[in-house]
């Protein structure tokens, strides 16, 4: 991460403006963007002294753990639910509120290393059941001899 420029660039260039040069003037000449220009006399006025703010560290943590009691209800109702999931329905209600990593605090709250299973929850339907029970069935009464292998190796399934 790149380092904030130095107190005395600063101040050399709001003293700059003080002598009465432009904003604008004042960057080229000392080789900065006119936005840090702008930013560093906002701050003046705001703070007393341009300082640069504190780099790097998280800063959305605590958005998220705002809504601690929220996530958790959605959670609890569903313990096998995705964060893209998790994302949707909060969106519904708090359009604020983006989750674009695995929080920390859904890392503390919850075990979810292996979230879904390669098992199908509809096999277990009773109508999926029978139906499958059915194809077993009509399995051995297949005539061997009429039966063609596809072998689709090489199939492409991007677009299915």
């Amino acid at each position: 991460m790149a380092k904030p420029l130095s107190m005395d660039l600063r101040e050399r260039v709001l003293g700059c403006i003080e002598g009465g040069v432009s904003g604008r003037q004042a960057a080229a000449r000392f080789g900065v963007s006119p936005a840090s220009v702008s930013r560093w006399r906002t701050r003046e006025r705001e703070q007393g002294d341009a300082l640069p703010k504190a780099q790097g560290g998280d800063r959305k943590s605590h958005r998220i753990d705002a809504h601690q009691a929220t996530i958790m209800a959605l959670l609890e109702a569903s313990p096998d639910i995705t964060i893209e999931e998790l994302r949707h329905s909060l969106s519904k209600t708090r359009p604020i509120l983006r989750l674009w990593h695995d929080p920390p605090l859904l890392r503390a709250s919850q075990d979810h290393a292996q979230k879904k299973t390669a098992h199908a929850a509809e096999q277990d339907r009773p109508d999926v059941l029978k139906g499958r029970e059915a194809w077993r069935e009509r399995q051995d009464k297949l005539d061997r001899d009429r039966l063609v292998f596809i072998d689709e190796t090489w199939a492409s399934t991007n677009m299915a």
